[in-house]
């Protein structure tokens, strides 16, 4: 399929392990239109790409943002977890992968290195795997998701189709919405599932995708998560951003 992924399809949930790698059993609970009724059990990669923003002043702003934090790195309760529009990942996004490979992220690198278990090269190599895309940009209007690959564009109108929850061995978990395609064009994927560290409505800052045909397949897709930040941000305001997480 011409938009199909250079490598595996994924989204890095929620519970940052700084790119250490050990076998997880993942248990996937989906919650919507279809149900899958099944336990699915892989070898996941570490958890990465966790963090929150800490914001404002006082007891309350603590603890709100103590909340989120938690919510960041995976821990909740289900009654937490609400249905989210196509708007929240509304506008014009770039791949974080070219910055990556033209060394414009190196200091995220060596920064992650200063505060993790792995050096710079490490980390670097880690992240190739989980950026990797051929799809430079993302143009989300209303119901209808642009992918552009080479300049190219194949849109797709999209649904809301129900969230998934994974649950780690380790007790931290995540939440993947999807969306299932009502129309457009033939190269866009049948199915998108978003995640971006929030389990309820609200805007994203950036977001990890994985997409593909098979709705259920691309639960077991755990090596690759194309990244997207605004397109309006340049590459000194991306890695500023990432190293804030």
């Amino acid at each position: 399929m011409l938009y199909h992924n250079i490598v595996n399809d994924e989204t890095i949930p929620p519970g940052d392990r700084r790119g250490s790698r050990r076998d997880t059993v993942v248990t996937i609970r989906h919650v919507g239109a279809l149900a899958l009724g099944s336990v699915l059990f892989f070898g996941a990669p570490a958890l990465a790409e966790t963090g929150a923003e800490a914001g404002g002043t006082g007891a309350h702003s603590h603890e709100h943002g103590q909340a989120q934090d938690d919510i960041y790195r995976g821990y909740f309760e289900d009654a937490q977890i609400a249905d989210r529009a196509l708007s929240d990942w509304e506008g014009d996004w770039q791949s974080v992968y070219p910055y990556l490979m033209d060394g414009s992220l190196d200091g995220v690198m060596e920064h992650k290195a200063e505060h993790g278990d792995k050096t710079a090269a490490e980390y670097r190599a880690y992240y190739e795997t989980g950026y990797a895309t051929d799809v430079e940009r993302i143009v989300i209007d209303g119901d209808t998701v642009a992918f552009y690959r080479g300049g190219e564009a194949a849109e797709g109108r999209y649904a809301a189709d129900g969230y998934e929850i994974l649950t780690y061995e380790a007790g931290n978990r995540g939440v993947r919405f999807v969306f299932r395609k009502t129309g457009g064009d033939e190269a866009a994927p049948a199915f998108i599932q978003f995640s971006d560290h929030r389990i309820a409505p609200e805007k994203a800052g950036h977001y990890h995708l994985y997409w593909g045909d098979d709705r259920a397949a691309l639960l077991g897709e755990l090596s690759n998560w194309p990244t997207y930040y605004p397109s309006a941000l340049s590459a000194g305001e991306i890695a500023h951003e990432m190293d804030a997480h």
